[in-house]
């Protein structure tokens, strides 16, 4: 394969020239700002492919062809040029290497090594900037993005495949990451756990039908489990000042503290499995700087009795706002759901609740119950809710948590339910195969939690020990030393130019 570098760098040369002259020749003068930046953009796109192309055409130069030896000693002599596709953020192009071939040794290309190419033709930079997208939009729209923008091509199935590949090693980086600092930390140690529903694809469905009947589903639902973990300072309130923010939204005198460092899970694999990898995460949070460990928890029996077992130095809660829904449920049904007397009846039984009265509301909700002028669906209601405090009722000891400090509420757990799973795997339509949401959910977790980045360059390591057997140099990056490296200044102006000097022409 002949390489003519030189032609490459006129062109480039010729290139950069034409841009200089797209922002400053004559048509310019009359141009809009979006069409000059428009029109730069792609110049910029069909120069980088260029100067990307030199950079594979110089490597494959300065690479040898004569003899390979291998790792084990064994010397393998050159054969040919073989080609591969490289697609990159300035669009598609080749890379020619040397291959080194010997009978009944095998072959090998040590530029791939060199390059620490991975096993498609798809860039790291192409990989993680699609994901990124795939992670919080549709797979279909997140290649139309790249299309639009880049004039990529991207499938859905490669989508998918890239997703599938990068996820694999999300476990070890979160087990080979190290803690906060405990300088970063705040004193109560809080998890959670709740559970959301993913539509899923029946793995051996049904022989095809026109129409559905009633109740009949293309698919099913799996729970995937939420975990969360993080540290918060402890903020020690009365019952009272929480029911004036809860139903009277009065704000609170004091800043309100913020969950620090926090780690966001989600697993399909089960309770037991989601559970298991919290408590690895917890361990590593452990330290004299947590002085109290709280668990918010809602009704779920199943959860509740595994983070009781498996985490029993925790003070398990009940989420507040679980318990005052079933407290809501009672309101509607017995004052009805447009009778303003709810908020009052509602602000005296919460007040009651999280005054340590939940015995007494018990108590009176089974009473009114057998009283004869209630109804059947208000006695079910009263005995419903009065049997659910009844179960809860060592995790409703709502005093000592707000004299403590302690957070009563789940919200944050409610909201990863909510935007971390629903937003993302419940859209209109959408069904998935248990393997594919799994995979999705670990990098969407990588991106919530604020490790992008760092996660890809783990996986980059990963992957070239997995395919070429040795790490990468652990050098600075090059994009690292420019941008710290310190920005050209202009050189000074002499003495004897005129005072207009910043305002002349830039060229002639």
């Amino acid at each position: 394969m002949t390489f003519n570098s030189e032609t490459i760098i006129q062109d480039i040369r010729t290139d950069f020239e034409k841009m200089i002259d797209f922002v400053m020749g004559e048509e310019a003068h009359t141009a809009t700002a979006d069409q000059i930046e428009r029109g730069l953009f792609s110049l910029l796109l069909a120069m980088g492919a260029k100067l990307l192309g030199l950079f594979f055409v110089m490597r494959s130069q300065d690479s040898t062809r004569g003899k390979y030896q291998c790792r084990d000693g064994c010397e393998l002599p050159y054969q040919q040029e073989k080609k591969r596709d490289y697609y990159s953020i300035f669009g598609k192009l080749p890379i020619w290497r040397p291959y080194f071939y010997k009978k009944g040794k095998g072959g090998a290309m040590p530029l791939d090594a060199e390059l620490s190419l991975g096993d498609d033709c798809y860039s790291d930079l192409v990989r993680e900037v699609s994901e990124y997208l795939g992670v919080y939009t549709v797979y279909g729209k997140s290649g139309d993005i790249l299309g639009g923008l880049l004039g990529l091509n991207l499938s859905t199935r490669a989508l998918q495949a890239n997703v599938a590949k990068d996820a694999r090693d999300v476990e070890a980086y979160y087990e080979q990451k190290p803690p906060p600092s405990p300088a970063d930390e705040a004193e109560v140690l809080v998890i959670q756990a709740d559970g959301k529903g993913v539509p899923l694809i029946l793995e051996a469905p049904a022989e095809a039908k026109v129409r559905l009947g009633k109740g009949q589903k293309h698919g099913r639902k799996k729970e995937a489990i939420v975990t969360t973990v993080y540290t918060i300072a402890a903020r020690p309130r009365t019952p009272t000042e929480v029911v004036a923010s809860y139903f009277k939204g009065e704000k609170p005198t004091t800043q309100l503290p913020k969950p620090q460092n926090k780690q966001i899970w989600a697993t399909l694999d089960g309770k037991d499995t989601a559970l298991l990898r919290l408590s690895r995460q917890v361990d590593l949070r452990q330290g004299q700087h947590i002085q109290h460990k709280v668990a918010l928890c809602d009704g779920c029996e199943a959860l509740q009795s595994r983070i009781a077992a498996q985490f029993s130095d925790f003070t398990l809660i009940l989420d507040f706002i679980h318990a005052n829904e079933y407290l809501w449920k009672v309101a509607n049904r017995i004052l009805g759901e447009t009778n303003d007397q709810r908020f009052e009846w509602m602000a005296q039984r919460t007040l009651q609740m999280l005054s340590g009265e939940t015995q007494q509301i018990i108590r009176d909700f089974h009473q009114l119950a057998q009283e004869p002028k209630t109804t059947k669906a208000q006695r079910e209601q009263l005995i419903q809710t009065a049997n659910y405090f009844e179960r809860n009722r060592p995790y409703m000891d709502y005093p000592t948590y707000l004299v403590n400090g302690w957070p009563i509420a789940s919200g944050v757990i409610e909201g990863a339910c909510r935007h971390f799973v629903k937003d993302r795997c419940e859209l209109s339509g959408m069904r998935w195969h248990q393997t594919g949401a799994e995979n999705l959910l670990r990098l969407r977790a990588v991106a919530e939690n604020g490790d992008w980045d760092t996660y890809h360059e783990f996986r980059r390591h990963k992957r070239h020990l997995r395919l070429y057997g040795l790490p990468i140099h652990n050098l600075q990056t090059l994009e690292t030393q420019v941008i710290n490296s310190p920005p050209l200044t202009p050189d000074p102006v002499p003495s004897d130019y005129p005072s207009n000097y910043h305002q002349l022409p830039l060229v002639a």
